[in-house]
């Protein structure tokens, strides 16, 4: 298997497709698998390796679902209840429908925005409030390197004031629900995003290595972005969704969507701390049915033909809790089975776990446009599903 997946790696990364990535593979609990190949910053010649730090992007989004599950497994937070009982700013929502703006008739829920149901969009010119989310996040931007940047609570004012882009509940549209939830977060546990979620997972699951800012110690590990262009390769320094590319420092903005940082070794103990149903090394981190729970699906079947229209290869899966969910594995582009969950993020990490086998895969890389590097991970799981599902 090993053998087959560096081959696989080495094709795709030979090829110009991105500058190095890496993989784990747990089964049981057990590692069965890790290997990397290239480079996590091509202008030193420095090798992807085992402790490289990775920007995950929207692979955050699965952490932020399993803090606000365990706040309403302790009763702090009910998933049916209208967002604007937790955050004011929300009371007076409304919708712009062909250029005319209106009341909202239906609130915005807690479970709306796990299911990216609520209709506030990410920075998108097709769309009113896909032009008004750009502007937000425009601001932000500017104010990134300044004495007063933009916190996560002050988003989700921005936030609340920019046009839906249709009926909270009606649709499924990919957009800024986790950053919301982050806000709500911080608003019911009475702490700081970033706090709540060091107390309650990465303390006690000793994921040290995952955080919203890389600390000075470990900043040599943390991999360059690179751009494939009709040159080759080139380091992309960019800032994108309100996020300082060196993560030098703590941000005031602590994305629920996109801030975190981490390894594979780190976030493989968080897909284990899941499949195990909220255990870690006979400590109890969730309760099981918060697990349960998190790892279902929660869209219409007509929301899931938006989803799937969305991502090609996301065929006979459906979304819940800030993550796909397979729901009929006859259907999908890739080998999974029924109850198979995670997510990937912008920059080409990948996340999965397959409860029905115990296997958990973690993939490495970053990558802006992963189109060619979504292809790659897709390959590796095929070659881990047919080496470990007898």
């Amino acid at each position: 298997m090993k053998q087959k997946i560096l081959e696989a790696m080495q094709h795709s990364i030979e090829s110009g497709s991105c500058s190095g990535a890496n993989v784990l593979v747990i089964k049981d609990g057990k590692e069965i698998l890790y290997c990397d190949y290239g480079y996590r910053d091509l202008g030193n010649r420095i090798s992807m390796s085992r402790d490289t730090i990775f920007r995950l992007y929207s692979q955050t989004k699965p952490v932020t679902a399993a803090a606000v599950l365990l706040l309403v497994s302790k009763g702090k937070i009910d998933l049916g209840t209208a967002i604007e009982d937790y955050l004011p700013e929300f009371k007076d929502g409304h919708i712009n429908e062909n250029g005319k703006r209106h009341n909202v008739y239906r609130k915005i829920t807690v479970r709306d925005l796990l299911n990216m149901t609520s209709g506030l969009a990410y920075p998108d010119m097709s769309t009113e409030g896909g032009r008004q989310s750009a502007a937000v996040f425009d601001e932000m931007d500017d104010r990134l390197y300044t004495d007063y940047p933009m916190t996560t609570r002050e988003f989700s004012q921005k936030m609340a004031q920019i046009d839906l882009c249709f009926e909270p509940g009606e649709k499924f549209m990919y957009g800024i629900s986790a950053d919301i939830l982050g806000a709500l977060i911080e608003v019911v546990s009475e702490e700081s995003f970033g706090t709540f979620l060091k107390k309650n997972f990465f303390d006690p699951l000793a994921m040290t290595e995952t955080g919203f800012y890389v600390p000075e110690k470990s900043r040599n590990r943390l991999a360059r972005v690179y751009e494939e262009t009709p040159q080759g390769l080139i380091e992309a320094k960019t800032n994108h969704l309100g996020l300082c590319y060196e993560r030098e420092t703590a941000p005031a903005f602590e994305s629920g969507g996109a801030g975190l940082c981490s390894t594979l070794d780190d976030y493989g103990i968080f897909g284990l701390m899941l499949i195990n149903e909220g255990m870690y090394q006979g400590r109890r981190i969730m309760p099981a049915q918060a697990v349960r729970f998190m790892c279902h699906g929660g869209l219409t079947h007509k929301q899931k033909l938006q989803l799937q229209q969305g991502w090609d290869w996301m065929s006979g899966y459906t979304y819940g809790n800030l993550m796909r969910v397979c729901e009929n594995e006859s259907e999908t582009a890739i080998f999974a089975s029924k109850g198979e969950y995670g997510w990937d993020g912008w920059l080409g990490t990948f996340f999965s776990n397959e409860p029905q086998h115990g296997i958990t895969l973690i993939f490495g890389t970053q990558q802006i446009g992963n189109g060619r590097t979504g292809a790659l991970v897709r390959e590796i799981k095929n070659i881990v599903m047919s080496e470990l599902v007898q």
